[in-house]
């Protein structure tokens, strides 16, 4: 289950945050820039104010790659009753060191260590993290402004970060400029927790102040933590979060669909089943049309959609595995990852090879979900129980 950090810079902020649901209150100084620290007080009134209804993390700050400089500034955060304290990691010939002065502190803090998409990043350094105990390691943006961490990396080099965190049992956390169109994105590669500051803010301005709607947008687009009282209320609160969640709740006789599509998209691909055609790429041409059961409520925001991204994403990531002997396969795949989400009935997938003779050659599959997905199904789990009531009514 992914879970939504919201940085915050005081104690309002942090109400609005929990108000609205943050699974996670992140204590930042957005002038100070990527993780600018905010001062121990005002660290201690939001730890008080929250009172544990939600879990508190706070940054170190922009410090210097220096052990003791960590270590210090981690140990008085601690003293603040923070959950979680975050540490960044910048390139440098010292973070073996910075690591191993910070392990005595996994014992009585959660570790979250943060890498910086837009500077070099050394996953070497995962298992190492895993050593000391930390318990996640977050993957931001150090210049904020030039660009959101999904320009910075594509969704396969984040799914290789999320895998490679997961294989040492670390948390893996995304952040750095996200919008609420990332999220449904990166919500397929199951990370630990997505982090937010700017779309939570008046006018996408990090430095403004958070607020309220645009918390509850971002909210609405990640799911609850199964189990919880919030995850059954949204059954009853808001339909509409239903399909934006890929269920379907309309009838299994309705067949009224709309269709987002991908065409003529072009991409380099390890593919062909002679020995000549393998250890290269070759231009491969997609077309897929998605049928998705149409929602009752008129797309207004992120919530009402399902993402063309979400395609591309899909097959962005079948290719990230390596190579595919046939067209056939790579036409199955498609349609089986996007037939997983229960609003989509029905997968067009074209898939065609332009290098093979002067034309093009492929083939072009039709899959269509089972008849009794008209009944009510769920992406994410731990809500069935509720959902079942519900329907039966």
């Amino acid at each position: 289950m992914t879970l939504m950090l919201a940085s915050v810079a005081d104690v309002a902020e942090a109400e609005i945050a929990i108000v609205e649901g943050a699974d996670i209150v992140d204590l930042k100084d957005p002038f100070q820039g990527p993780l600018g620290a905010l001062p121990i007080a005002t660290i201690r009134d939001v730890v008080a104010a929250t009172a544990g209804r939600r879990r508190v993390s706070a940054v170190a700050g922009n410090l210097e790659m220096v052990p003791a400089v960590l270590h210090d500034a981690a140990e008085a955060l601690i003293a603040t009753g923070v959950d979680y304290v975050k540490i960044g990691f910048l390139p440098s010939a010292a973070a073996a060191a910075c690591i191993d002065a910070l392990r005595p502190l996994a014992k009585r803090v959660r570790l979250v260590a943060v890498l910086f998409a837009d500077l070099a990043i050394d996953l070497s350094l995962l298992p190492r993290f895993a050593a000391a105990g930390f318990e996640g390691v977050m993957l931001d943006t150090a210049v904020k402004g030039k660009g959101r961490l999904i320009e910075h990396m594509d969704i396969a080099a984040l799914k290789g970060f999320v895998d490679a965190c997961r294989e040492v049992k670390l948390s893996a956390g995304l952040a750095g400029a996200l919008e609420p169109p990332d999220i449904s994105r990166l919500l397929l590669l199951e990370p630990g927790f997505l982090g937010f500051r700017g779309a939570l803010c008046v006018g996408r301005d990090r430095k403004a102040r958070i607020a309220a709607p645009q918390v509850k947008l971002v909210r609405d687009l990640i799911p609850r933590e199964r189990g919880t009282k919030e995850a059954a209320e949204e059954f009853k609160v808001d339909l509409r979060l239903l399909a934006a969640r890929g269920y379907s709740i309309e009838p299994a006789s309705k067949t009224e669909v709309d269709r987002v599509f991908v065409h003529e998209l072009v991409l380099p691909v390890y593919i062909g089943a002679y020995d000549f055609e393998r250890g290269k790429t070759q231009r491969v041409r997609f077309c897929i049309d998605v049928d998705i059961r149409r929602s009752t409520y008129h797309a207004e925001d992120m919530r009402d959609v399902f993402s063309y991204d979400i395609v591309v994403d899909a097959i962005r990531l079948i290719l990230s595995r390596g190579h595919v002997d046939l067209v056939e396969t790579l036409a199955e795949l498609i349609a089986d990852a996007l037939l997983s989400y229960p609003r989509v009935c029905r997968v067009i997938a074209r898939v065609e090879k332009l290098d093979v003779i002067e034309g093009r050659v492929g083939i072009e599959i039709t899959r269509e979900r089972a008849a009794e997905s008209g009944k009510l199904h769920q992406l994410f789990a731990g809500l069935s129980d509720y959902a079942a009531t519900k329907t039966k009514g």
